[in-house]
């Protein structure tokens, strides 16, 4: 048995398909079957049931697979481990964010990591939570941030900073400009525009508001905060973003709202059982410092002295 025949068995059992599993390797079919032919042999246990019109695990492939998925998952980790340089003058990161924010959090923060370790080669993704804790169990991701709660078994979350939600409109909107908080229960007269229900956001917004028995009026579902905001601005939709994005662009206005939203903690995601590069240490503790100070923007919309922009 060799590396190449779990990856091939792997691939089969994904693509439920010789063939197209074949091409995803960019080896030939016949190479293929052979290959897996020969793992069979060598363990004397049939893997994969190839009589029907898809291709299917047997149940001692089943349980192989758990094995060999997490052998590679190991022996990546090996690699990378052994190609970490301590003093991060190379390195790379793999790192995803829920997409709120992309639109004031991520931007500053990479920018003060990449000014402090250009070396380190950096891949952002911007995933829903559930995504971002599945590619974490997979071995894609060294970190995720996302918000606190229950997590799936082997991901734990380190708190970083409180973010707080907020009713925003544009200049065309009736309630732009109000300084006295809008009851509850009269958003259900206000047409809004919210992120789709993929998102942990949109969850949360979706608890607030079944909370107050409100239903809403959504007349735009969108999947960019960048989206809702230009949306938000040209029209008379509301929407409900973090207050730190609030505070920046002119066209966007904030109403107080009775009660108000609740606040929610934003967190840091690992695995568990990974093995912690050099590069994902020092995220780590830059995300860590840079917490206070993102506490200070969501109170007070500004950066407190000496924090980054």
């Amino acid at each position: 048995m060799e590396l190449r025949h779990l990856r091939y068995l792997l691939a089969v059992a994904e693509h439920a398909n010789f063939t197209r599993a074949a091409e995803a390797l960019h080896i030939s079919q016949p190479t293929l079957s052979q290959q897996i032919k020969q793992l069979e042999r060598s363990l004397r246990v049939q893997l994969l049931d190839r009589s029907g019109r898809t291709v299917r695990l047997t149940d001692a492939g089943e349980v192989y697979t758990r094995y060999a998925r997490r052998a590679l998952q190991d022996l990546a980790a090996g690699e990378r481990a052994v190609l970490d340089v301590q003093d991060l003058s190379r390195g790379t990161l793999r790192l995803a964010v829920t997409p709120t924010f992309t639109a004031y959090l991520i931007g500053p923060l990479v920018a003060d990591f990449h000014a402090r370790h250009a070396g380190i080669s950096l891949d952002l993704r911007e995933l829903p939570q559930d995504r971002i804790e599945a590619a974490l169990l997979a071995d894609e991701l060294d970190l995720g941030i996302a918000f606190s709660g229950s997590h799936l078994p082997g991901v734990s979350g380190t708190d970083l900073f409180t973010e707080t939600l907020g009713l925003v409109v544009g200049p065309g909107h009736a309630c732009a400009g109000r300084s006295s908080a809008l009851p509850a229960g009269e958003l259900a007269g206000h047409p809004l525009a919210l992120l789709s229900g993929d998102f942990a956001t949109r969850r949360h917004i979706d608890a607030y508001l079944a909370g107050h028995g409100v239903t809403p009026r959504i007349a735009v579902e969108a999947n960019s905060i960048n989206a809702l905001t230009e949306i938000v601005g040209r029209s008379a939709l509301a929407t409900v973003l973090p207050d730190a994005i609030t505070r920046g662009p002119a066209h966007l206005h904030p109403v107080p709202v009775d009660p108000p939203l609740p606040a929610r903690t934003v967190t840091l995601l690992r695995r568990e059982a990974a093995y912690q590069s050099a590069a994902a240490a020092a995220f780590t503790a830059l995300a860590r410092r840079w917490a206070p100070e993102q506490d200070g923007l969501q109170e007070n919309g500004a950066p407190q002295d000496g924090s980054p922009a």
